[in-house]
């Protein structure tokens, strides 16, 4: 996840915080529950390192355990997140490589396939993702990618990227959502709400998934005095929940 520049606030804005998370309690109660039966080979397509741990980590974990094959695919190194001071690009994509190698380790899946497209700039190179993309699906593959209208631009180029591959191979896309959590709001009709199925998170799910969180350090800590992280306690209060919603 890397910070947008400006998008939509939700209907209660916290001093720039986006919809809190206590707005959206007991929500997830009125979505079906996702049926897993029959997802054996399953690609995770994260626009940034840590993405896919925000969106379905919980997910992730479960399939894992279920004995489904789970491949995680690294958009971008994440390098255009506020940097600590004194850090240039590459040395942060260095370390966010570390970070998402030992996020995917604690939900127990290998290193991130990477593919190196600049961060911030995704929609640049949408023909070649989809290109890549395709070369890892098949009718048999789900694939879980961030919402095409997340409202950030990496989330919806890697989106519609993912959709275009899935329509080429016959895989099945499922859509996660990541920033939708700060600028929509329960009924917000800019949501496909009828789409919305929900993974209702076991606690050791839970726990697994905020320990790959946790993972994400440059993320969490403040990039300099008195600046919010990327991921401040409110936005991983907002994330990190006994639930995940994906889009059918």
């Amino acid at each position: 996840m890397t910070a947008s520049n400006g998008h939509r606030l939700g209907v209660v804005d916290e001093a720039g915080r986006g919809t809190p998370a206590w707005a959206w309690r007991g929500w997830a109660d009125q979505a079906p529950d996702l049926g897993l039966s029959g997802w054996r080979d399953v690609v995770v397509v994260a626009p940034h390192p840590d993405d896919e741990v925000l969106g379905v980590g919980g997910l992730i974990r479960r399939l894992v355990r279920d004995g489904v094959r789970v491949r995680v695919v690294a958009v971008t190194d994440g390098e255009g997140a506020p940097a600590p001071r004194g850090w240039s690009p590459e040395r942060l994509a260095s370390e966010r490589v570390i970070e998402a190698v030992a996020a995917c380790g604690a939900l127990g899946v290998d290193p991130p396939h990477r593919l190196g497209l600049p961060d911030g700039r995704v929609g640049e190179h949408e023909a070649g993702l989809t290109e890549a993309l395709s070369q890892l699906l098949s009718p048999s593959t789900h694939c879980l990618a961030t919402w095409r209208s997340d409202g950030h631009p990496d989330h919806e180029a890697t989106g519609r990227a993912a959709a275009a591959a899935c329509a080429q191979t016959s895989a099945a896309l499922v859509e996660y959502p990541v920033w939708m959590w700060h600028w929509a709001a329960p009924d917000d009709p800019a949501v496909p709400w009828g789409r919305v199925q929900r993974v209702v998170l076991t606690p050791q799910e839970r726990e697994a998934k905020a320990g790959a969180v946790a993972r994400h350090g440059t993320q969490l800590d403040p990039p300099a005095p008195g600046v919010d992280p990327v991921l401040p306690p409110f936005v991983v209060e907002r994330l990190v929940t006994s639930y995940e919603m994906v889009m059918r």
